[in-house]
């Protein structure tokens, strides 16, 4: 049978998959899934989502046959192998990194143990017949989905996976409970990836993974032969992989053909008549409880009272995502500041003989949102480190601009949290009296719903200090943000939340996310960090523009073209390479396009206001006796009336596109 390559190995193009038919489920009285039913096939690409807490991990591990459902069935194609990731907790230690690697081929080993003992007993038969035959066809069949799974070529494939999710050859012998958690992670990850199952369950597998790894698993899956089912809160990554979608809503699964973003409009105009529904019910419950009050104490009216306590309770309520539960929230205003909000000035860092930044000079002004990119090791935690004052040992100068008040989030500080108070109680300390009412909203946009909100702080998972120790940082008037990593364990409704409460923020951003749509919707400015070694220090290039324009950029100028040759280029220790006048340049062909923008928008609102002023004067043309006692011309101001109307709708549509081209060229500027 043809073989398909993938990393290195290879995998027995067969017939494989996994069917489940009215799975349930349910955790005391609250149903996790009802009779649902899913297929996986070879070549799915598919998503699993839904809310927070909706049951996605569960249904993974019913897949994976690590938890049992109530009832359902399961039907596996024979010789289905099926391999899962969970989102973590997986820890190894005993065996170096590449002996762990290898473990992925483990199964192998059976195979062959059993081909060399037919071996043994064709060797003992001294006559053919239909007994050696099968024996035969056994060992051949053996042999071939040896030679099929990449076995004998597994050097080549272990190391194409653990360079392409960050290791460097060099940690190879290390000793695994050497690595960190997110390092441990990506162990597992490279191990299962390295087992080609038929059918891959992969459970948040970006969480820890850098943009550069990101990219790479990104590149596997579309080459991977097998089935994959993926539960992630990254909106790009599933874009690019994923061509079904099941959500899974109040222990219902439903399936949407198409990329994640085609599930979400299709999604929206689905839940539109939902929403209808539920405001609804909602106002007719708060009108229904209204008269139970009023009337459950009055004697004469106190069976009426009780009908209506009935109806409530036999009511299906309507429930909704908690993703349309928009929830907007707001921090403290940021202090004044002046306009430069920080200058570096000859960074220098290095780790032994290794300098990862040499001579670094950058500016930013107040209110610019700049991301630093580059692969891991290249030095973006540690300028973050510097730029916060978490570290002081480099040489060079920092200079904060006037009023600069700054804040520093990373995934250290938030593993640091301890202590024995409630979630609420540890954020009610440090907010103002103004905030406090409020604290809930913005702990539930970060995922601490319900009970959660006293939980003690100490028992807290990583990723719920992490989101709690985001949040106390954004509860303080700031100026400057430094953010590492700030969207990790938060959901895709939690993002869009701090992504929109960041773009309204009106102080200096500089952060580092392995989230591309994040990244580009955030970014105004892009610093490329490359990583040196004990030859030649690391490289920085700033880009005028946000992650986007620099990944057009990179695709446009070439890869290997080097970092002294481009035109945006700060080189180390050379300040920035870009010329002045082309900067200037630049400025200028903005500036000029917001000017043209802007006139057309005067323009446009002038034509609005005109418009608006002609059907006010037909509307008074209406009330005039001769005009309503004749019917020409009644309907005569009728029609100009209803072409104003849809001259109005087309000419304020025009604006509304026009104001967010407006609102970009400004943030651009």
């Amino acid at each position: 049978m043809a073989a398909v390559a993938i990393a290195g190995a290879s995998l027995t193009a067969r017939p494989a998959g996994v069917q489940f038919s009215r799975v349930s489920l349910a955790f005391g009285d609250r149903d996790i899934l009802k009779n649902v039913s899913l297929n996986l096939a070879s070549g799915s690409r598919a998503c699993l989502t839904g809310a927070n807490g909706s049951g996605k991990t569960t249904f993974l591990k019913i897949i994976a046959g690590e938890l049992e459902a109530d009832s359902g069935d399961a039907a596996l194609q024979k010789g289905t192998r099926i391999s899962y990731l969970p989102q973590s907790g997986v820890v190894h230690k005993g065996k170096s990194l590449y002996a762990e690697a290898e473990g992925a081929f483990a199964h192998i080993h059976n195979i062959i143990a059993r081909a060399e003992e037919i071996g043994g007993i064709l060797e003992s038969h001294k006559s053919a017949g239909a007994a050696t035959e099968a024996l035969v066809e056994e060992q051949h069949r053996l042999l071939e989905q040896v030679e099929n799974s990449g076995y004998f070529r597994r050097e080549a494939a272990i190391e194409t996976v653990l360079c392409g999710l960050g290791f460097s050859p060099g940690d190879f012998q290390r000793d695994t409970s050497e690595f960190s958690g997110g390092w441990q992670m990506r162990i597992a990850l490279a191990r299962i990836l390295l087992e080609a199952p038929d059918i891959l369950l992969l459970d948040e597998p970006t969480n820890y993974l850098d943009i550069e790894a990101r990219n790479w698993l990104e590149s596997w899956l579309k080459t991977f032969p097998g089935g994959c089912l993926l539960v992630s809160h990254d909106r790009y990554f599933l874009d690019a992989t994923i061509n079904e979608v099941y959500e899974l809503f109040q222990g219902d699964l439903k399936r949407y053909a198409g990329n994640y973003s085609s599930y979400e409009k299709v999604r929206k105009i689905e839940l539109e008549s939902l929403v209808k529904r539920y405001k609804e019910q909602q106002a007719e419950i708060v009108k229904t409880e209204a008269l139970i009050r009023r009337f459950r104490y009055k004697a004469s009216k106190a069976a009426f009272a009780q009908e209506l306590i009935k109806r409530l309770e036999k009511m299906e309520r309507i429930e909704i995502p908690e993703s349309l539960k928009k929830i907007s929230i707001t921090f403290p205003p940021p202090p004044h500041s002046g306009r430069v909000a920080l200058s570096l000035e000859g960074i220098c860092k290095g780790y032994g003989e290794r300098q990862v930044i040499d001579g670094l000079d950058l500016q930013l002004d107040a209110g610019e949102r700049l991301v630093v990119a580059g692969p891991n090791g290249a030095g973006k935690t540690t300028l973050l480190r510097i730029i916060a004052g978490a570290d002081a040992d480099f040489s060079g100068s920092i200079k904060y601009g006037a009023g600069i008040n700054a804040g520093y989030f990373s995934q250290d500080a938030a593993e640091a949290l301890q202590g024995g108070e409630q979630v609420i109680e540890f954020l009610e300390a440090g907010a103002s009296l103004d905030l406090i009412p409020r604290l809930r909203d913005m702990l539930g946009a970060f995922l601490f719903r319900g009970d959660d909100v006293y939980k003690s702080v100490s028992v807290l998972s990583g990723g719920e200090k992490s989101r709690l120790a985001l949040l106390k940082m954004l509860l303080k008037p700031m100026n400057l943000l430094v953010l590492d990593e700030p969207t990790n364990h938060l959901d895709l409704n939690s993002k869009d939340i701090l992504l929109d409460t960041l773009l309204r923020f009106t102080g200096t951003i500089i952060f580092v996310s392995h989230d591309r749509s994040f990244m580009e919707a955030l970014s105004t400015k892009t610093l490329e960090l490359s990583p040196g070694d004990a030859s030649h220090a690391g490289n920085a290039r700033l880009f005028y523009g946000n992650y986007a324009y620099y990944l057009d950029r990179l695709q446009s100028d070439g890869l290997a073209e080097p970092a002294d040759a481009k035109p945006d280029a700060v080189p180390a220790g050379g300040g920035l390479a870009k010329p002045a006048q082309e900067k200037r340049l630049l400025d200028k062909q903005r500036q000029s396009h917001l000017r043209k923008l802007e006139k057309r928008e005067a323009e446009l609102l002038k034509t609005i206001e005109g418009l608006e002023a002609d059907k006010a004067q037909a509307e008074a043309a209406l009330t005039q006796s001769d005009v309503y006692t004749n019917g020409e011309k009644t309907k005569a101001v009728k029609l100009t009336l209803a072409n104003l109307a849809t001259a109005i709708e087309e000419k304020s549509t025009d604006w509304e596109l026009l104001a967010a081209e407006l609102e970009e060229a400004r943030r651009e500027r």
